[in-house]
């Protein structure tokens, strides 16, 4: 009961049925609702915390933004089915939704600023490997047609391997440490129909999830900027499930030292032997390695499973 009465008491203001209509679209910063509103932060928070209170609403931590997300699917639903027949007008919520496109359009207008700062090196790094379609042709060749389940995408960037795997999996979180790369990769799913993903900022040394969470876990060219490559298989094995696959896509050695100079590589590229051997350590077994030679760089793609009867590191 005291449940019910709670929520009751989160719907009795209309800028909180407001709040919750405009995160049935999509998560938002409490600053993004507050410019959709015309309100003030503070003002907002204190809205968001009944809300928090009552179930209706998730708060998340991503740096210094607060993202929120609405609860459980089952507490909202008879809500907005109820909105959908009451509010027939829905002028506010016209007024709301034309906002919303412009924060929109501001994330966008974020994101292309800082691919901008940011190609130059990008474009160099291009250059010096197989082209980008083929590396994806090569990933989606190892995983085949199968449904793969939960997919954790370690070091997700821009969330180009969710929208590329999207269609192939039930439940998708990409993980970065980043929020400035956490928020262009929000900006680049919104309008995907990907309902099934989500996006949370962590740490590859110390996953925010689970033990046995996933499927499939993929590192995509983010191991060489690993200080501890080995411990980051580590972890990525941790939260495999049995008979789950841990993917990496990365170079193999090169002696490019510019990289670590001028692009915070802190490895330059791995060996099958170095490969092998952590994923024999973390209770991983080698599947297939393949590699895509083109320019200076090799890309390699080493796939493993998870094999409890393998000894693991305590």
């Amino acid at each position: 009961m005291d449940d019910l009465l709670a929520i009751f008491r989160a719907l009795t203001d209309p800028t909180r049925i407001r709040i919750l209509l405009l995160l049935h679209e999509m998560e938002l910063s409490i600053g993004e609702i507050a410019q959709i509103l015309g309100q003030s932060q503070p003002r907002v928070s204190r809205h968001v915390k009944v809300l928090v209170d009552a179930g209706l609403v998730v708060r998340r931590k991503e740096g210094s933004w607060v993202f929120l997300h609405l609860g459980k699917k089952e507490r909202l639903q008879p809500l907005f089915s109820a909105l959908d027949i009451w509010d027939q007008e829905k002028s506010w919520r016209n007024t709301d939704h034309a906002r919303l496109k412009a924060v929109l359009l501001d994330r966008a207008a974020a994101a292309s600023r800082y691919f901008e700062a940011h190609a130059p090196e990008w474009d160099s790094i291009r250059s010096m490997h197989v082209a980008e379609s083929e590396v994806e042709q090569a990933i989606l060749s190892i995983i085949g047609d199968r449904k793969i389940g939960r997919l954790v995408d370690i070091g997700t960037g821009t969330g180009r391997m969710l929208e590329l795997l999207g269609s192939q999996a039930d439940k998708m979180i990409g993980v970065d440490r980043s929020p400035e790369m956490l928020r262009i990769a929000r900006t680049k799913l919104t309008g995907k129909n990907l309902p099934q993903a989500s996006l949370c900022q962590g740490d590859m040394y110390a996953l925010p999830l689970e033990k046995k969470s996933a499927d499939w876990v993929i590192l995509h060219q983010v191991l060489h900027y690993a200080q501890q490559p080995a411990l980051a298989i580590e972890e990525a094995a941790r939260v495999l499930d049995k008979n789950g696959h841990l993917l990496i896509i990365d170079f193999a050695s090169h002696d490019k030292e510019e990289l670590r100079l001028n692009n915070a590589h802190a490895r330059l590229g791995f060996s099958d032997d170095q490969i092998n051997e952590w994923f024999l350590s973390s209770g991983l077994m080698t599947q297939k390695i393949e590699q895509l030679k083109g320019g200076s760089l090799t890309v390699k793609l080493w796939l493993a499973t998870r094999s409890d009867s393998l000894s693991r590191k305590s």
